[in-house]
């Protein structure tokens, strides 16, 4: 099945801002800040910044090979590896957007169940989820967009509330610097990476952005924010948290909302956590939409139904996964498999699709 898309279905390039902060932006944001000073302390910022680098690198690589040619990922398949052998690879794909989907899914809802209400019935609230994502991913790529933009404007104000831990804040933390490896430092940039790799998706989105070689900068804007984010929270956290201290909260980021008091509201977490959601869907519904996509493309079988068996499969997945525990394993094995396919699988694919466009037209 062709990738053309018709121009009624495509957005404007200045959208792809959206759509790479968007899904970059998710539960991670809650946990990172323990994840890396366990490998380099308060040294880790400086992690975060090598981690936002490699990402361009990477965004630089997929709109070369995407440029080419105007095709999505699905038609390098063909042209390399065949009708029947891509179709494997592009399997892979959907299962890692799977995947992806019930990790920040599951995630969000443990965070729900830990900090709100511990009683919640699991089946239930990830059915109500689970239709809201149909409901907006059935209706189209444009929509798709819409919630992507509307999780980033709404929530926006939330940045406010990295003002309040200032209060309590002991800038002395972040002194003195260097006091990691290189090889720390870098192992830390590593499992920083996890936070930014849904990117991938702009492989199945690219032919449904009009003009798609000027939203090369958008995308690079994107990360910039991202990483300026990322920054930003990390800086707060390590003020405001003991570098041991640190190392024991799950969620450093629900503990600085705690903290905040204010004269209309007594939990300002619960605010936070409700208004979370407008950041994670777009998470959900724009990897349930490329899943879906790369299932119509592969196979022919109408989006709306593939859309649905991926929905009842992330159910099921939800469901199986009970207690911590599992749900970190599950998290960390999903983040591996993302960071082979980004630095791994997109490298080896750009060079192998630049060989063999070099060879077929000196033939």
């Amino acid at each position: 099945m062709s990738s053309s898309v018709p121009d009624r279905l495509k957005v404007s390039p200045g959208l792809v801002f959206f759509l790479v902060t968007s899904i970059q932006v998710g539960v991670g944001i809650l946990s990172f800040q323990t994840t890396i000073v366990e490998k380099a302390g308060y040294d880790s910022w400086m992690s975060i910044i090598i981690a936002g680098i490699s990402v361009h690198i990477i965004i630089w690589l997929i709109y070369k090979m995407l440029m080419k040619e105007h095709k999505d990922v699905l038609d390098i398949h063909v042209t390399i590896f065949g009708k029947w052998l891509s179709k494997v690879f592009g399997v892979l794909f959907v299962f890692y957007f799977i995947l992806l989907t019930i990790s920040v899914l599951r995630i969000y809802i443990e965070v729900i169940q830990v900090w709100m209400f511990p009683e919640i019935n699991l089946l239930v609230i990830t059915t109500i989820l689970a239709i809201l994502i149909f409901y907006i991913v059935n209706g189209g790529f444009r929509v798709v967009v819409g919630i992507c933009f509307l999780g980033f404007v709404i929530p926006l104000y939330l940045i406010l509330t990295l003002l309040f831990p200032l209060e309590f804040a002991h800038y002395e933390n972040l002194t003195p610097i260097f006091t990691h490896s290189i090889k720390e430092i870098m192992n830390a940039s590593i499992t920083m990476t996890f936070s930014y790799i849904g990117f991938s998706t702009l492989l199945f989105y690219y032919p449904f952005i009009k003009k798609p070689e000027k939203s090369h900068k958008y995308a690079h804007f994107g990360v910039a924010f991202t990483t300026f984010l990322y920054l930003a929270v990390a800086f707060v956290t390590f003020v405001f948290y003991d570098e041991e201290q640190i190392k024991t909260v799950i969620y450093p980021t629900l503990g600085i909302w705690k903290i905040m008091e204010m004269p209309f509201v007594e939990r300002f977490e619960y605010i936070g956590i409700s208004s979370w959601l407008l950041v994670i869907l777009p998470n959900m519904t724009l990897s349930t939409w490329a899943a879906s996509r790369a299932i119509k493309r592969l196979f022919g079988l109408k989006q709306r139904i593939a859309l649905v068996l991926i929905l009842v499969i992330s159910i099921i997945g939800v469901l199986f996964l009970k207690g911590y525990h599992m749900i970190d394993i599950y998290a960390q094995v999903v983040t591996y498999i993302g960071f082979g396919i980004v630095y791994g699988y997109i490298p080896l694919l750009f060079i192998i699709y630049t060989i063999v466009l070099k060879v077929r037209k000196s033939k």
